[in-house]
């Protein structure tokens, strides 16, 4: 696998040898291995990937701290795209980039130098020579920039267009086509096969790539489609797995609520004695709090909450925190095998937001909303907000508008790929009082301390 991956990079052109600059910053390297495993866990394959040491880069002089931000696309646009495709009946397939980084090209402005790697040979390297790199090698701070970059470019030569709302998606509306991109995941749908074999040759004639066919398997999460119910499903079961087994609690009873509703947690539970804080120093409560964190945003909504409450104390976690959170793990087991699932006869899209009130010990209300499109949930929070409400509706109030901001962003993304939507979005809220306030100035006595933003609701 080393000498595959050297291979590659000499026939990429990647670097030269030089002799070393006097007072030139020479970054080392190292071989990162890793092994490829499908949905079910299996073993398929093995990777060795030559890694730059980039946090070793100078400021200003190996790279622009403003110039290495490489877009991603959101996981609330895929959730829309898949529900969106499962209703239609489109064609989803996916693709890797070979080496993806490689493709950006440093600017001529970019000098960066690197020792030799170590247990290969590389070629017409002298004794005491270094290699300048041409291209932006995996482990550069710029290095994601320089190849989103460069896919801008290969999506224009196909003939798609980038999002104004998601920066990571491209489209072409006749026909239809969209491509997302996750660093060198490309995941492409199409109305028809036709269509998919066409725009996967105008791709492969520019880049090398590995064909994977039809979705099954993407960033950790199982994907199984249900073509004559029209319905998409998305699990995270066998990363459940595999983070219940390296935190211990594979042999935990399972449990049917990820927290419990009787147990209030507070700061005055964080340990203050040397005997407490003793108890907690092995205890891995910020590693397996943020294991639960990419389950929470990716396919686990009922979790979101329970998260994000965690996480107010991971900075100095008592033992009833640890005890909640191997609770969520327990509840994780008892649904390791719940699917996020798409397709139902309701389609339209539709919001729901709440709030907890101010039930918090620091007085600040949660906000929470979750939107639902093709009978399944493609965008949801559970944030604390920032100010102090001093009442329910304004809790409520201010809540509804954070939902208003998503549903408007939502609406206008899905509108500019496939078309402008006839109905407005739907947001539910309980309290009479918020609804009454997003509609008009009533309650002013009561309500005229509020910050202006949140009076945003009112006039979209």
């Amino acid at each position: 696998a080393m000498k595959d991956e050297i291979s590659r990079l000499e026939a990429r052109g990647t670097y030269h040898a030089v002799d070393p600059p006097p007072d030139a910053n020479i970054l080392t390297c190292k071989w990162v291995y890793r092994t490829k495993k499908d949905e079910q866990g299996k073993i398929t394959g093995y990777r060795a990937r030559l890694v730059i040491r980039g946090y070793n880069q100078i400021p200003e002089v190996d790279y622009f701290p403003d110039e290495t931000f490489a877009s991603v696309a959101k996981l609330p646009s895929i959730r829309s795209i898949l529900s969106i495709a499962s209703q239609h009946d489109m064609i989803i397939h996916q693709m890797d980039v070979k080496s993806a980084y490689l493709y950006g090209k440093l600017d001529s402005n970019e000098n960066i130098y690197m020792k030799p790697p170590t247990g290969v040979e590389v070629k017409e390297v002298k004794p005491g020579q270094v290699l300048q790199l041409k291209l932006a090698l995996y482990g550069l701070k710029q290095a994601g920039r320089h190849w989103y970059l460069r896919f801008c470019e290969i999506m224009k030569q196909v003939g798609l267009t980038r999002s104004e709302f998601d920066h990571a998606v491209f489209y072409r509306k006749e026909p239809l086509v969209i491509i997302f991109i996750h660093v060198d995941d490309m995941t492409l749908l199409t109305k028809n096969i036709g269509d998919m074999e066409k725009l996967k040759k105008k791709i492969k004639d520019i880049i090398e790539v590995v064909d994977s066919g039809e979705l099954h398997w993407m960033l950790g999460i199982e994907i199984r489609r249900n073509l004559t119910a029209k319905t998409l499903f998305l699990s995270q079961r066998s990363y459940i797995d595999s983070i219940l087994s390296r935190y211990g609690f594979s042999d935990t009873k399972p449990l049917s609520i990820p927290i419990d509703p009787h147990i209030k947690l507070s700061k005055s539970q964080c340990p203050t004695t040397t005997e407490e804080m003793a108890i907690m120093r092995n205890k891995p409560y910020r590693e397996a709090l943020r294991a639960l964190q990419y389950l929470s945003i990716a396919t686990r909504p009922d979790i979101t909450f329970a998260v994000s409450q965690l996480a107010r104390f991971s900075q100095n976690p008592g033992l009833t925190h640890w005890n909640a959170l191997k609770r969520v793990y327990a509840y994780l087991k008892g649904t390791r095998d719940l699917w996020l699932t798409f397709g139902n006869e309701n389609v339209e899209l539709t919001g729901y937001s709440d709030a907890d009130g101010m039930s918090n010990e620091d007085r600040h209300a949660i906000s929470g909303y979750v939107f639902m499109l093709n009978g399944g949930a493609i965008s949801w929070s559970s944030k604390r907000q920032e100010t102090i409400s001093l009442s329910t509706t304004e809790a409520e109030y201010i809540a509804l508008t954070h939902a208003s901001k998503e549903a408007i962003w939502i609406r206008n993304f899905l509108s500019e790929i496939f078309g402008k939507m006839a109905d407005p979005v739907l947001v539910y809220s309980d309290n009479q009082s918020a609804i009454a306030l997003a509609k008009d100035d009533r309650f002013h006595t009561h309500t005229k301390h509020i910050d202006i933003c949140y009076h945003f609701i009112r006039y979209t």
